[in-house]
């Protein structure tokens, strides 16, 4: 397997595509839960997407369940990918998805902190360091906002906080699978083995909870799941775990954090949520931090 050590033009054409659509999911998770209960989304979007893995890993010929020692691995990447996606549904009942989409991207700290450990070539320099602080600096100036909650949101704090943790599982996942057997498996297996096991965890969540499950579809439900389920959970992270094995970890990370701009015009646009100076001003501040990690 070949790796690059920078970001070429195929690159951040598939990223900027996979961007829109992450922008575009919290939204779509949002306006589901009216119609559906937020583990119950979560575990059939990872059920429906690892089939549909599987379907194309078979027909492509690619064998998924040969012993190759990326189970340990495999297991604790499907399980943080699950804890992750439990706080951002949950989540998105006490925040707004413009919210939840900036908390995110907290992310590549953490892959900046941890990459080191596994790759030292993908160590920051100064300049870079500096830019993922400032990155820091403006989620955190973000969340003091949601600190006192809004009429219609008097638990914003409580989903922002959800945000935050879904960001830092997101990030521990991202060091699962680079340092682990993972690491060379094939993109389809990395993947399966987070839908299979995400899937399965917060099917048990959701009952154990007792979260109902809705008898009736509508053809809306059906749209938005859909869009999770094949474009987000089956296409767009298919192509994010091939990016992983083929370029820098801690790049690729750094450079999602474009998708809380793609986020916040879709929460604007498609559900009316508020956009506020503050908000405004910590996605510069991620901005910024782009351009210093990736300059």
């Amino acid at each position: 397997m070949q790796r690059k050590h920078q970001l070429d033009g195929a690159a951040v054409a598939i990223l900027l595509g996979c961007c829109l659509l992450w922008g575009l999911n919290q939204v779509a998770v949002k306006a589901a839960l009216t119609e559906i209960g937020p583990l119950w989304q979560a575990a059939l979007r990872s059920g429906v997407a690892g089939v549909l893995v599987w379907l194309f890993a078979t027909a492509r010929g690619i064998r998924l369940f040969q012993r190759d020692g990326s189970l340990p691995g495999g297991l604790l990447a499907g399980l943080l990918f699950a804890a992750e996606f439990a706080c951002i549904f949950i989540g998105l009942q006490y925040t707004t998805a413009s919210r939840m989409v900036v908390f995110l991207y907290l992310s590549p700290f953490v892959v900046a902190l941890g990459m080191p450990l596994i790759s030292p070539s993908e160590k920051l320099n100064l300049r870079q360091g500096l830019g993922l602080l400032i990155a820091f600096g403006a989620v955190a100036f973000a969340f003091g906002e949601g600190l006192h909650g809004s009429a219609d949101r008097p638990m914003q704090w409580l989903g922002d906080t959800l945000g935050v943790l879904a960001a830092l599982l997101w990030g521990g996942t991202t060091l699962a699978i680079r340092g682990s057997r993972l690491s060379s498996a094939s993109a389809e297996k990395t993947l399966l083995y987070q839908l299979a096991v995400s899937a399965l965890a917060l099917a048990v969540g959701a009952l154990a909870t007792g979260e109902s499950m809705p008898l009736q579809w509508s053809w809306r439900l059906l749209g938005l799941f859909g869009f999770q389920a094949v474009i987000v959970s089956f296409i767009s992270y298919l192509l994010w775990f091939w990016l992983i094995r083929h370029y820098p970890a801690t790049k690729l990370s750094s450079f999602t954090l474009s998708t809380p701009l793609f986020g916040l015009l879709a929460g604007a646009l498609l559900l009316s949520e508020p956009i506020t100076p503050r908000l405004m001003l910590a996605l510069a501040g991620l901005a910024a931090g782009i351009v210093m990690v990736n300059r």
